[in-house]
């Protein structure tokens, strides 16, 4: 059985485009993501939510979202259970683990966009840093996985 983490934010929604337009609307606020509703209005990335989907049809893999909290808004939390609930179904928010360090966890993949900061680097599995070169969107990712 592949384990197999996936990381929220600019993996599955896109979150950097949402603080861009946060700050051109109102550049006075610092933390566009402490707004109330911020996180669970997130759209998701291209291909996110199929291949997901895929993965999680996969009887031979199992798929958890791995994402941080947002230390600025302690709704993050919440917001981040709906989103994925409104996306992938009740079922999916079993498999929602909420942790700052993401290298606390045990499995093969963590498809985070991130290298380091959050804990990644101490991840013990195979770190997948999606929107780089070699992993510039999740068709790339789907490639690369062992299924």
């Amino acid at each position: 059985m592949l384990t197999v983490f996936i990381d929220m934010d600019d993996v599955l929604c896109d979150y950097s485009s949402k603080i861009k337009v946060h700050k051109q609307k109102n550049p006075d606020n610092a933390f566009p993501q402490s707004v109330p509703g911020f996180f669970r209005s997130l759209e998701p990335m291209d291909g996110a939510l199929a291949a997901v989907e895929l993965l999680r049809k996969n009887t031979n893999v199992e798929v958890y979202i791995l994402t941080a909290p947002s230390t600025k808004n302690p709704l993050s939390y919440t917001e981040k259970r709906l989103w994925v609930e409104d996306k992938f179904g009740y079922e999916m928010t079993h498999n929602l683990i909420i942790c700052s360090h993401k290298g606390l966890l045990k499995g093969d993949i963590l498809i985070d966009d991130h290298a380091s900061g959050r804990g990644q680097e101490f991840f013990e599995g195979k770190l997948i840093q999606f929107g780089n070169e070699e992993y510039p969107n999740w068709e790339a990712v789907l490639m690369s996985l062992p299924i």
